[in-house]
């Protein structure tokens, strides 16, 4: 008898979600996986099992009335804060970032590494999610820690592309404004109580030995590098980076233009590169379709044309970069320049939740804001975005389809629920009415990890009781630094406020800065945010 992951499952009378047919109303039709791949996609199956026609059969799930829809690719997402959703109001990404961070915490148990690993990944799973790209900061980088993590994703049952999170450039020369106005005495309070790596550490050296100490040993984790942002890592850096992305077939994921103040550095200290991160990452030897992204919401149009030469991936945040306030991204430029797009839903801590339903109506809907013009995306291209162009940004060919060959990742969505009476259309009531509410099964590489909206895989009571357990340590440390920050929450809110004022040949915001109100900081020596 084969194990549940080696189960040969006939799925019998779905409707069959294919990118390039009816993505109205798709056709019915059967769909067997074996071997952790689909087999066979066609109707009539059914039939040859009850004649014995397709050999020994596991597990057969009547889907009538049901849709069959290929797994969601979560293209940015970061683990290490899943347990602070709710804990934040709209709070701009600097002061976010200071407060929430896991630079700005001493390291975690193992007990929550575990717990928040798990918390995240249900919840993708839940709303369809069968594969994320997890950009997570390690503080400090060990590998034990890192092992939980991985353990954790292979005990859920979660495809998983683990990109450790690092920089080199310390925060001061990151953040604009910050060493202008941040008074000497007070720098310490943005530090946190220990460092990722060892002074004077060889990170690459470090992040290489930990991959292939760990590649082919779990069989839903591969792995990509994730340096912070190109203003956050040295030259030096980046330039290794593009040796080892090129020696091991490693992709390279980092954020970029998130916000306005990252693109004023890029302006002001990038003058070489004619104030473009996007031309220095092109001369550090990165640019290329291993590299992707995300956020991408400061792009210049000749940044735009450079990206899409050289087969760069950009991955859209939509609902993290309301949030925190970043501003709109470029998506109708991105996509009629041909670029490929995966959506992501990012930190629980800023947008949170994980949940690809959300993020693929606010892409599909934010692009009206900006340009009244009817025009793409429409529904579908949000639906490949969340699926295809997720693989396609980490190098996976086999993923984001419902096809023979492909790995069997899908999820199976009730079209009883209410958000589908009447069925008008799939992709349209996909991305603008489902909230994840429907999904009621779904499968990762020919597993049933969850059946009838119940976890196989995890006792989430224990989960409960895990995470009741160690969020009092937790809540105590974001109470202290909250404390710790205080005193200079005017100086950051100074430095936000001088870099909305400023010029950067570009606007993402609707209505530009023209509803902003200058105040003092407790110095008088600059505006705050009113």
């Amino acid at each position: 008898m084969p194990t549940e992951r080696d189960e040969t499952i006939l799925i019998c009378g779905g409707r069959v979600y294919r990118h390039d047919g009816d993505t109205d109303l798709p056709a019915v039709a059967d769909v067997l996986i074996k071997d952790g791949k689909f087999a066979r996609v066609e109707p009539g199956l059914r039939a040859m099992h009850a004649r014995g026609e397709l050999g020994p059969v596991d597990r057969v799930i009547d889907a009538d009335r049901r849709l069959l829809l290929p797994g969601f690719f979560n293209a940015h997402y970061q683990s290490h804060d899943t347990l602070q959703k709710g804990c934040f109001e709209t709070l701009t990404l600097d002061h976010w970032g200071a407060i929430a961070m896991p630079h700005a915490y001493g390291r975690r148990s193992r007990e929550e590494l575990r717990a928040r690993t798990l918390v995240g990944a249900l919840e993708c799973i839940r709303s369809g999610i069968t594969t994320v790209q997890d950009m997570t900061s390690l503080n400090p980088f060990d590998g034990d820690d890192l092992d939980i993590v991985l353990d954790t994703y292979e005990e859920v049952g979660l495809r998983c592309v683990f990109a450790p999170q690092f920089a080199n450039v310390g925060r001061m020369k990151v953040r604009a404004f910050y060493k202008d106005l941040i008074p000497d005495d007070q720098i310490w309070r943005l530090s946190g109580p220990g460092r990722q790596f060892p002074e004077g550490a060889d990170i690459v050296d470090l992040v290489e030995q930990a991959i292939v100490d760990r590649l082919g040993k779990r069989k839903l984790v591969s792995f990509g590098l994730g340096p912070s942002s190109p203003e956050s890592c040295s030259r030096d850096l980046w330039e290794k980076l593009a040796d080892l992305s090129a020696r091991r077939d490693l992709p390279i994921y980092t954020h970029i233009y998130e916000n306005k103040g990252m693109t004023h550095i890029a302006r002001t200290a990038y003058g070489d590169w004619q104030g473009s991160l996007i031309r220095y990452l092109g001369d550090c030897g990165v640019l290329g379709p291993r590299l992707t992204l995300a956020h991408s919401v400061w792009l210049l149009p000749e940044e735009i044309e450079i990206i899409a030469q050289t087969g760069t991936n950009v991955a859209l945040n939509p609902i993290g970069n309301l949030k925190t306030r970043s501003g709109i991204a470029p998506t109708r430029a991105l996509l009629d320049a041909g670029i490929n797009i995966g959506i992501g839903c990012d930190n629980c801590s800023c947008s949170d939740v994980q949940n690809m339903f959300q993020a693929m109506k606010l892409y599909t809907c934010l692009p009206a804001v900006c340009d009244p013009e009817e025009g793409p995306p429409w529904a579908k291209d949000a639906l490949r975005a969340a699926t295809l162009g997720g693989a396609r940004s980490t190098g996976r060919t086999d993923l984001g389809e419902i096809a023979v060959g492909m790995r069997a990742d899908l999820s199976i969505i009730d079209l009883r629920d209410i958000s589908y009476v009447p069925l008008n259309s799939v992709a349209r009531q996909l991305v603008f009415t489902e909230g994840g509410r429907a999904v009621e099964s779904v499968i990762i590489d020919g597993r049933l990890v969850m059946s009838e909206r119940r976890i196989l895989t995890v006792d989430e009571d224990a989960l409960y009781r895990d995470v009741a357990e160690v969020m009092p340590d937790l809540l105590r440390e974001l109470s202290a630094i909250r404390e710790r920050l205080a005193p200079i929450r005017p100086y950051i809110a100074a430095a936000e406020a001088r870099t909305w004022a400023t010029d950067i040949g570009v606007e993402r915001y609707v209505a530009g800065h023209h509803g902003f109100v200058p105040a003092k900081t407790p110095d008088g020596s600059g505006p705050v945010q009113g």
